[in-house]
């Protein structure tokens, strides 16, 4: 269930449910809508069901029953569903390795746009604004395996980003990077924000949540409970239940006797 009413969407989860075939039910029920331009954060405790989430809603698995619309169309589990699907979601992996695998960084952006058919001069200009995008020109005729990882995660989100896609999904993006790469991711999404790319990133970073999202989506139980970051992430039940912790800003208000600090107004 969700907390949230309901708005217009460009990806949105209606009720989904999935089971494993070993008869793990893992999401039970869940709703999220996706707007252009969200910030979203999603939660939850090692295998809350985050993962599986962000594998149903860019159609790598389908639902054991609900629906994921996009653009309020139910998506067609077809080969071609799933294609019109991936232009516009993105899914990035929390391990680049997962999904780097050509030669230079500039092949590996470049597969996505050239297995859609575009025409080399598109492929190329969509090369260059997604390394440009990612802070990564200047590898562009490295070998990405010989990277540093933060590196090569900033590839498998160039490749993700040489889409065009208006769902950017991440996977605990800011794991295993170092204070520098996590700032730098920071100013990424910043600027994806400004061109209307929803981004909705799973993170067990609460402070990193509290900072980023204009929504808080936390998984408990095979729920999704969601709603201002605010009011969500400084429900003490909630956040115990999802085995999370406070995030520091509203702790620190509160110990101040201060109004609980909202996200807006910190620094990013």
């Amino acid at each position: 269930m969700s907390d949230s009413t309901p708005t217009a969407s460009v990806l949105a989860a209606r009720g989904v449910h999935f089971r494993h075939d070993n008869g793990h039910q893992v999401l039970a029920g869940v709703d999220l809508d996706i707007a252009a331009g969200a910030r979203i954060a999603l939660l939850g405790a090692n295998g809350a069901g985050k993962s599986t989430l962000f594998r149903i809603l860019a159609g790598a698995w389908k639902p054991t029953a609900g629906a994921v619309e996009h653009h309020g169309a139910p998506v067609a589990y077809t080969r071609s569903g799933r294609d019109a699907l991936r232009r516009s979601v993105q899914l990035v992996l929390q391990e680049p390795d997962d999904q780097i695998f050509a030669m230079s960084v500039a092949a590996d952006v470049s597969y996505g746009p050239v297995n859609q058919g575009l025409d080399p001069v598109e492929v190329e200009a969509r090369v260059a604004e997604a390394l440009a995008a990612a802070e990564i020109a200047d590898l562009a005729d490295r070998v990405p395996h010989q990277l540093s990882y933060g590196q090569r995660k900033r590839v498998a989100l160039a490749g993700a980003l040489a889409m065009r896609p208006e769902v950017l999904l991440l996977d605990e993006p800011t794991a295993g990077l170092d204070p520098a790469g996590a700032r730098q991711l920071h100013r990424t999404l910043d600027a994806l924000h400004s061109e209307r790319v929803a981004v909705v990133l799973s993170t067990h970073d609460v402070n990193l949540a509290y900072e980023f999202a204009d929504l808080a989506a936390i998984l408990v139980d095979g729920t999704l409970h969601a709603g201002p970051p605010a009011e969500l992430m400084t429900d003490r039940d909630l956040i115990a239940r999802a085995r999370l912790e406070l995030p520091w800003a509203p702790m620190v208000s509160h110990a101040l006797g201060r109004p609980v600090a909202r996200p807006e107004d910190l620094i990013r």
